[in-house]
């Protein structure tokens, strides 16, 4: 099995259409065997699910996701652990505990540049430095 984090400084980054460092845990017996940083070379929302396909990816964890990222992946068959923060390898440490705590129903709904009643933009706060996960 492969778990995917988004991955920015060790962190799990909050916008997945930005990712642009995945960190691929291999996993065997509920534990990590090997793991390592892979660029997704740019590649935006609609890639980034092939981009795991392809790689064998079969768990996803991440922060914030908008709707179609999840469908993408959804019919990828890569299972979803969304609005999830802090560390990456404490998060697929929990995972494999069966104690992560995530959010089912998460939606990174700001690809209109505009958070509910905050009124900031994304795109110049960089959605690392907050939890889209949460709103």
């Amino acid at each position: 099995m492969k778990i995917a984090v988004t991955y920015q400084n060790g962190q799990i980054f909050q916008h997945f259409g930005h990712t642009e460092q995945f960190k691929i845990y291999d996993i065997a017996d509920k534990k990590i065997t090997g793991s390592s940083i892979v660029d997704t070379n740019g590649s935006g929302h609609g890639a980034l699910a092939g981009f795991l396909s392809s790689a064998g990816v079969n768990v996803l964890i991440c922060g914030g996701i908008g709707g179609g990222a999840q469908t993408a992946l959804s019919e990828a068959g890569i299972q979803l652990y969304g609005g999830v923060t802090g560390s990456a390898d404490d998060a697929v440490t929990a995972l494999l505990a069966g104690n992560l705590g995530f959010n089912p129903n998460v939606k990174c709904t700001h690809h209109d540049n505009e958070h509910g009643t905050s009124g900031h933009n994304c795109g110049s706060n960089g959605c690392g430095s907050h939890t889209c996960g949460n709103h």
